[in-house]
């Protein structure tokens, strides 16, 4: 199993170092993510020069609040920055997300991923060119020279990020990988993405398996077991706290559960959202253990995944805490 590394090292400088070492003990990839406060374009570009092996990607860039124009070229850039390294994955996040941080209008994500992953794909192939036309339900570009010299490749591969069952069916039409989000439960990823991905590649002509299941799995590492558990259920739970994803906890019998997360999040109480995560939803999500457990919990994704990207929990980690994890976790999967 390959092995990605999603990068939380608390800044930019931060993420090209942690990403650096990742290099160094071996991983397969790097993955920078983006939020209201950090981009991931800025660290991969720097990264491309730091390394030499690594792949680099956006797990995940933020898909409608940039022009598909400025996505391409940034990927194009980092490819050729580091000679074909580059993954870009793409992610609609939530209406809150793109009308409140972004000031962006967000309608029928699914359709729009879709269409953008299209454009995308033709974006890279015509960078050669002298021209290019698109017009689609949501994108009308005309650009009368268009050509990008130095592309390091006609294909980048594309990713999409899906929790529920329209956006796994765009990835599957389209996308070359579907990121799974970090509270997507083992069973869910078994018994729903995995067949609404094979459903959606048949229905567009594509072969089983053309758009792989890429798993955020979140892992916590700690001698002290029930602290790297506890660690687990805070960002566990804070994430239940957002509605679209409690498919996830209604599918598994649990709304309980997402009530008692959105009931604490006006008091932003995380110990109340972690108490409400049960140990055995824990089990089904994260790697949550003692160090020398590590590598058998990961062998319960080999099934799912020919590729995991490893992710520390944060919210309600102290930062040292979110350190030494990081630490662990490069020490215990290096290779």
């Amino acid at each position: 199993m390959d092995l990605g590394l999603i990068l939380t090292g608390g800044s930019a400088r931060g993420n090209v170092e942690l990403g650096v070492r990742a290099e160094k003990a071996g991983f397969d990839a790097v993955y920078a993510c983006e939020f209201f406060n950090q981009q991931t374009f800025p660290v991969l570009g720097a990264l491309a020069q730091a390394t030499e092996r690594i792949r680099l990607g956006t797990g995940i860039a933020s898909a409608f609040v940039r022009s598909p124009l400025t996505h391409a070229t940034a990927a194009m850039d980092i490819d050729e920055l580091s000679e074909g390294r580059m993954i870009l994955g793409l992610g609609s996040g939530t209406s809150r997300m793109n009308e409140e941080w972004f000031g962006v209008p967000f309608s029928r994500p699914a359709a729009r991923s879709r269409e953008l992953l299209v454009l995308l794909r033709q974006l890279f192939r015509a960078a050669g060119g002298l021209g290019f036309k698109f017009k689609g339900d949501f994108y009308d570009l005309k650009i009368p020279v268009y050509s990008r010299p130095g592309a390091a490749r006609e294909e980048i591969p594309l990713w999409l990020a899906a929790v529920n069952r329209g956006m796994m069916a765009a990835a599957g039409a389209q996308a070359d990988g579907m990121v799974g989000h970090p509270i997507a439960t083992r069973r869910w990823h078994r018994e729903v993405t995995l067949p609404t991905l094979r459903e959606a590649e048949a229905g567009a002509g594509r072969e089983a398996g053309a758009c792989r299941l890429v798993p955020y799995v979140m892992t916590s590492l700690c001698e002290d077991r029930d602290q790297a558990i506890r660690d687990a259920k805070g960002q566990i739970g804070f994430y239940y706290t957002v509605s679209v994803y409690r498919t996830i906890l209604d599918y598994h019998g649990l709304p309980e559960v997402a009530d008692a997360c959105r009931a604490a999040l006006p008091r932003f109480d995380i110990r109340a959202m972690a108490e409400a995560i049960p140990d055995s939803l824990v089990d089904e999500i994260a790697i949550a253990c003692t160090p020398d457990e590590a590598r058998d919990r990961l062998a319960q994704w080999d099934d799912l995944a020919e590729e995991v990207m490893l992710y520390a929990p944060q919210v309600g980690v102290a930062p040292g805490r979110v350190r030494a994890n990081l630490d662990t976790i490069l020490d215990v999967f290096k290779r």
